[in-house]
């Protein structure tokens, strides 16, 4: 058993998420002293893992949620879990396409940018008239 600071140390978490990742049901309650300190075990370590590497991989709080109860039940078809996949991969490839139009977009103001004074910026004439941009901002800003 092992405490909360041991096992936000082992995982780099931070000790208020971990709180967090208890209040919304993510963790169990952990099991507690005498004292009222928290203990973990290995389970709850391999469980933060768990979720700390989801995390890094752009899984929302909502689809962490789905794959550990699919996780706590193995007699399930892996096919749920590859839907929550692979709608994480759609939304990461949505997101590096609206990363790729800002870039591009960036690119442009750059190259278009030959003023010698900040009068002339073409930089900051794009950023002044939301027009002048060729990218829709709204959708990519989501």
């Amino acid at each position: 058993m092992i405490s909360i600071g041991t096992l936000a140390g082992r995982t780099g978490t931070k000790v208020q998420t971990i709180r967090y990742y208890e209040q919304i049901g993510l963790l169990p309650e952990p099991e507690r002293t005498q004292g009222g300190q928290r203990r973990y075990d290995d389970a709850d370590l391999d469980r933060l893992a768990f979720i700390r590497h989801a995390r890094q991989l752009g899984f929302t709080l909502e689809a962490i949620r789905e794959l550990l109860e699919l996780s706590d039940r193995p007699e399930r078809s892996c096919a749920e879990v590859d839907a929550i996949a692979q709608r994480q991969l759609r939304e990461v490839s949505a997101r590096i396409a609206r990363l790729e139009a800002l870039r591009g977009e960036l690119r442009r103001m750059l190259r278009e940018c030959q003023a010698d004074r900040v009068a002339d910026c073409r930089v900051l004439e794009v950023l002044r008239d939301h027009a002048e941009c060729l990218t829709d901002h709204d959708r990519i800003g989501t």
